[in-house]
């Protein structure tokens, strides 16, 4: 890990060096990213087309809508956490990094959604904290994989014959919380970062990591929801009372498309995961269906929220070279 580190830091200090070649290398990432994701959407859309045809048109909008709501919530916990270190930025420069950041993951490899957030934050807002940025990407991702698990592991009080491996995400989710700990935090960080330049980042007061766990198992029920509409476009009505077990899955399936570095975006391990635990609580033709739906949900849903920070950020620019 420390070498690859290293290796990174050698490389953003070459780049800085040779902007034309950054700018260059950052051309081609950005078109190599919209290129996978235009082909994850024209994949998903062949597969999920039929179902189109007699899906519902009202719960389906509603589905593609609730994914972009979690989307524009999710954010605001970066924000607060980024707060708390003394890092302050407006929404849209936010959600232009987020949106960066989560079309990069569909490049293979995890280094590249961080590395995406980092220098977004940094040509938007001026931000030059990479220590600190990289630090809240990770606590972020943390909080956000443990109150996922938590979300997950209560809804099964009232979802029964769930096919889950139980021990291994609970076990995550202890390892995750173990990292946030600060006697763990400290040393962790300052090993991890050490190569960009981290003094020592303090963790995150008690009360605000409680606050944000709360939020976060909030967002996994608006994912929740997502799915549950989901589930009505396709005429399967499962009760508004699995909408936490659905936002379970969705964080369940989130947490295997992470680990599973080595995809883009996780293709195909998230949708084995989620197909596998909807058969908890639906046949195999609406689990397949709506696992298909999310997946085109999400794509679709980051290219837009993409493109609209694009337009955004480039408004921004031009008032800015007009006043």
């Amino acid at each position: 890990m420390a070498e690859i580190l290293s290796g990174a830091r050698k490389a953003v200090v070459y780049l800085r060096a040779h902007p034309r070649v950054a700018k260059s290398l950052q051309l081609a990432l950005v078109t190599a990213t919209v290129a996978v994701c235009v082909w994850a959407v024209q994949d998903q859309w062949s597969k999920a087309g039929p179902l189109l045809e007699n899906a519902r048109p009202g719960y389906l909008a509603l589905g593609f809508a609730t994914v972009a709501v979690y989307y524009l919530v999710f954010i605001l916990g970066w924000i607060r956490i980024l707060l708390v270190w003394n890092i302050q930025i407006p929404y849209r420069v936010a959600l232009q990094a987020e949106m960066v950041s989560m079309l990069a993951k569909y490049l293979p490899g995890g280094v590249w959604t961080p590395a995406a957030r980092t220098l977004a934050l940094r040509r938007s807002a001026g931000v030059t904290d990479t220590p600190t940025v990289l630090a809240s990407i990770l606590v972020e991702a943390g909080l956000s994989a443990i109150s996922g698990v938590i979300v997950f592991v209560v809804s099964l009080a009232w979802v029964r014959g769930v096919n889950a491996p139980l021990l291994p995400l609970v076990g995550f989710g202890l390892l995750c919380a173990l990292g946030l700990h600060p006697r763990v935090f400290r040393p962790l960080m300052q090993r991890l970062l050490r190569p960009f330049g981290a003094d020592t980042i303090e963790p995150l007061p008690f009360s605000q990591t409680i606050v944000l766990l709360v939020f976060y198992c909030g967002t996994w029920l608006i994912s929740g929801a997502a799915v549950y509409f989901m589930l009505r476009s396709v005429g399967t009505d499962v009760g508004l009372a699995t909408i936490p077990f659905l936002g379970g899955v969705s964080a369940v399936g989130a947490i295997v498309a992470v680990l599973a570095v080595f995809t883009p975006s996780g293709l195909g391990a998230r949708e084995a995961s989620m197909y596998g635990l909807l058969l908890a609580i639906t046949t195999s033709g609406p689990a397949l269906g709506v696992t298909l739906l999310n997946r085109l949900a999400i794509t679709l849903v980051e290219l837009l929220l993409f493109g609209a920070g694009i337009v955004s950020w480039r408004l921004t620019r031009t008032a800015r070279t007009s006043s």
